[in-house]
């Protein structure tokens, strides 16, 4: 049997992936939007100290342009907002759970920095969205950060074969990711990350975003838009999390207008996305 028929095989079995963690559970159930749901949000951080001083150190990156020192996670809520911390934190508990103790040739590290980077090109894009078509807060920044959570299910499922597929990436530069996929998994990361958000039960509109993000004219991806088209346009815009990439040369008119946004508008978003990306990578560093 070869590699990638293992893979798929494993995937009919859904014990092999993890449950959802039971901080990510505790965190979706909360509506934080009540003084008692952002009490208990905030006494589920403080209580995880690998997700609180994520949330603070973030809090203390040139992203968000404070001029004082973040020290708690209480700090960090005032800075960030309630809601943004909520997916930020579900976001690390995930993808901690899905994390190898021993760490291979995926770059978890840059996995991470590429998929807030794309996650804050999206909130750029929707103050520019009309506002009966911008999704909220929290479904960007969930989509943002879980869209390729599929490269930590393969490095869960088969570490060598997530090891075997970086290597070619890291040696194949002038094919895309895709193309590798097709080389060497015969599945891609968007197939992988839809099956661990259908098997941890995520909202429909966000497993839609893990499957189509990479095909956004999909008919079956009109359960997850408009944020598959937000998430295809940032990383359209973006370096990708292996290589520094300049700026794709298909961005259309027609992408801008499929989120309602002028297309008069598209330098001065992509000046705001690439400040962005700056500050990131400053953050990461």
């Amino acid at each position: 049997m070869s590699d990638s028929e293992n893979l798929r095989q494993s995937l009919k079995s859904l014990h092999v992936l993890p449950a959802i963690p039971e901080l990510a559970r505790d965190i979706l159930a909360l509506k934080v939007l009540t003084y008692e749901g952002e009490q208990e949000l905030l006494k589920l951080i403080e209580n995880d100290p690998s997700i609180s001083t994520k949330v603070v150190g973030l809090a203390n990156s040139p992203l968000f342009g404070t001029s004082r020192k973040i020290t708690s996670v209480r700090n960090a809520v005032s800075l960030l907002g309630i809601k943004r911390v909520k997916m930020i934190a579900l976001s690390f508990a995930m993808m901690t759970a899905m994390a190898r103790t021993r760490e291979g040739l995926l770059n978890v590290h840059k996995l991470w920095q590429h998929c807030l980077t794309v996650t804050m090109a999206m909130h750029t894009m929707s103050k520019y969205m009309p506002a009966d078509a911008c999704p909220q807060d929290d479904d960007i920044f969930l989509a943002g950060l879980l869209h390729d959570i599929g490269f930590l299910v393969l490095d869960y499922i088969d570490p060598m074969l997530s090891d075997k597929f970086h290597a070619r990436l890291a040696a194949e530069t002038g094919l895309s990711i895709e193309e590798v996929e097709d080389g060497v998994l015969e599945m891609s990361h968007s197939e992988l990350g839809a099956e661990l958000g259908s098997h941890w039960g995520l909202p429909e509109s966000i497993v839609a975003v893990l499957r189509y993000h990479h095909t956004p004219n999909a008919v079956q991806s009109l359960a997850g838009q408009p944020l598959v088209n937000m998430v295809n346009l940032a990383e359209k815009l973006l370096p990708t999390f292996r290589v520094a990439e300049q700026v794709q040369p298909d961005i259309t008119p027609d992408d801008w207008e499929s989120l309602g946004i002028d297309p008069s508008h598209a330098a001065e978003i992509m000046e705001e996305v690439n400040k962005h990306a700056e500050e990131v990578a400053i953050a990461f560093a």
